[in-house]
């Protein structure tokens, strides 16, 4: 770990093995703004406009890895993380402490632990409600991806129809979704969405996801985030624990906790994202696919 000037910002922390690297803001955020290989490409998205940008009222997208409360609401959600935030490094566990959101009650905090051998990273993301009455709320991980790759959630275990007749999961749509455009690519096993710099609409989805894993291929570089899945919980969205978006500059894999009623002064919800970084060429179809992602997701569960 070292403090480091990055993108304008001059307090930001350097995170780094042998093998990957990690950029976390603080003077604003928290933020994870950069994710990679070692002397690799970045594979979060950044903002320009944003970049080195501090305080004012206004909610600015900055990129990166951020943490929200759900369900999406104006203002609710928007509320800016503009302003710097504690931090404190304990053994191999990196914590960040956002204030007191003033328009919420709600307090942001992420505990970042980097495998010192592997090329893992552990974020545990925790909304602590600092209100005089109870909050009902949902943790909700976004991590902004670069631009030209491609997200990949599986399917649920197939089934045959008559031997099983209930539903395998709930598939969510908003209103300006659109499941014939092009950049989505339905399959028996994956679900997919390119993101398209030249793409003029908003797309976005979310579903049920048993296997608690969601990845994103670019180029020959691999992100692969893993989650927890409780089945027995109520999720947001009509039951969804992972979502995607994409526009013309962006794709955001999201995973999503339970809804939640926190305690009035200090109950606190958790949300644990495990994220590996591999290099794979991954194909389109779902043979490709299996090859290259099987032995990988074999190796982190």
């Amino acid at each position: 770990m070292e403090i480091i000037e990055y993108q304008g910002w001059p307090n930001c922390i350097r995170l780094a093995n042998d093998k990957m690297l990690l950029v976390v803001t603080t003077d604003v955020g928290p933020r994870v703004i950069h994710l990679g290989f070692l002397d690799g490409p970045n594979l979060l998205k950044q903002v320009p406009e944003h970049l080195g940008a501090t305080g004012g009222p206004e909610w600015r997208a900055y990129g990166g890895h951020r943490l929200w409360h759900a369900p999406e609401a104006m203002p609710r959600t928007y509320a800016p993380d503009n302003e710097p935030v504690a931090y404190d490094r304990n053994g191999e566990i990196l914590s960040l402490v956002q204030p007191v959101e003033k328009s919420t009650g709600i307090q942001k905090e992420i505990e970042i632990t980097l495998d010192p051998r592997q090329n893992r990273v552990t974020l545990v993301h925790r909304l602590i409600n600092h209100n005089a009455w109870a909050v009902e709320l949902a943790p909700w991980c976004l991590t902004v991806m670069a631009p030209g790759g491609r997200a990949i959630i599986p399917q649920e275990p197939y089934r045959p129809h008559p031997e099983y007749l209930l539903p395998a999961r709930p598939l969510v749509l908003w209103h300006y979704t659109d499941m014939a455009d092009p950049r989505w690519r339905w399959s028996a096993k994956y679900v997919q969405l390119r993101q398209e710099p030249a793409a003029t609409t908003k797309q976005k989805v979310g579903m049920w996801n048993s296997h608690g894993w969601a990845a994103y291929a670019l180029n020959d570089d691999l992100f692969l985030k893993r989650f927890p899945c409780q089945s027995d919980a109520n999720y947001p969205d009509f039951g969804c624990n992972v979502e995607l978006f994409c526009d013309s500059e962006i794709l955001e894999i999201e995973s999503l906790g339970p809804i939640t009623l926190l305690p009035p002064d200090g109950g606190h919800v958790t949300h644990v994202e495990n994220w590996f970084l591999f290099k794979a060429s991954v194909g389109e179809d779902d043979a490709s696919i299996d090859s290259a992602l099987e032995p990988l997701l074999a190796m982190t569960e």
